[in-house]
């Protein structure tokens, strides 16, 4: 399961549904667009620390931009920006999912709903 941006921050954050999510996962993956987002949004050095832990301590594996999660991300930008308003960080976490083979989790259906070619498990805050 490749878990987006939105749901690992509430995960952060305690919430228990979260918690709940991540837990039922045997392998949790996030884009590297997610690794930043989620650092961008630490407070200061403590909070860098403890998401570089939850990170070892769990296993979660932070899959690089790779040639082809680049390649398809740009095929999404070309085909849903101006239709659908999509985004680079989503089309690189949507590419990301598709590539490795992953189903994306995410509260944020809307952000990809036009990608038919992506497997969107619903979080629920």
């Amino acid at each position: 399961m490749l878990f987006d941006t939105d749901v690992l921050v509430w995960f952060f954050r305690g919430r228990e549904s979260a918690r709940a999510a991540v837990d039922e996962c045997a392998s949790i993956r996030l884009s590297a667009v997610s690794y930043m987002e989620l650092v961008r949004g630490v407070r200061d050095e403590s909070e860098l620390l403890e998401l570089r832990r939850a990170i070892g301590e769990n296993s979660w594996r932070v899959v690089p931009v790779s040639e082809g999660i680049s390649h398809r991300a740009v095929l999404y930008i070309e085909r849903h920006a101006l239709a659908h308003g999509l985004r680079l960080a989503d089309a690189l976490i949507a590419a990301t999912a598709v590539e490795t083979g992953e189903t994306l989790m995410t509260a944020n259906v809307r952000h990809y709903r036009f990608l038919l070619d992506l497997d969107i498990q619903r979080y629920q805050p």
